[in-house]
């Protein structure tokens, strides 16, 4: 396994990863301003107040996107999966640094 391979494959699954967790971050994000503002602008210092529009703006969020990020998901994971047998037959890029496999 060449170094290589090992930084495109971690590279690739953390931006799969960010990817999938943009839209309900930034969802959370811009509630919770808009929520210290109206705090901020009221005076009203409720600590619960922050979690529940959060709660249901995400939960909203993850009802719209969620096809799409599972979408995702699983065009990732059966990319690695169909890869693999590829990965195996050149010996993970081992084969380039002149170690044989059995």
């Amino acid at each position: 396994m060449t170094p290589e391979f090992v930084i495109n494959f971690g590279r690739q699954a953390m931006e799969m990863v960010l990817l999938l967790a943009l839209p309900m971050l930034g969802v959370g994000l811009v509630v919770g301003l808009v929520v210290s503002v109206f705090q901020a602008t009221t005076q009203i210092q409720e600590m619960t107040l922050q979690f529940i529009p959060k709660i249901i703006c995400i939960s909203l969020t993850m009802v719209v996107v969620g096809p799409w990020m599972l979408e995702e998901l699983t065009d990732y994971t059966v990319n690695i999966i169909t890869s693999f047998p590829e990965w195996v037959r050149t010996g993970f890029g081992l084969a380039n640094i002149g170690i044989s496999m059995p």
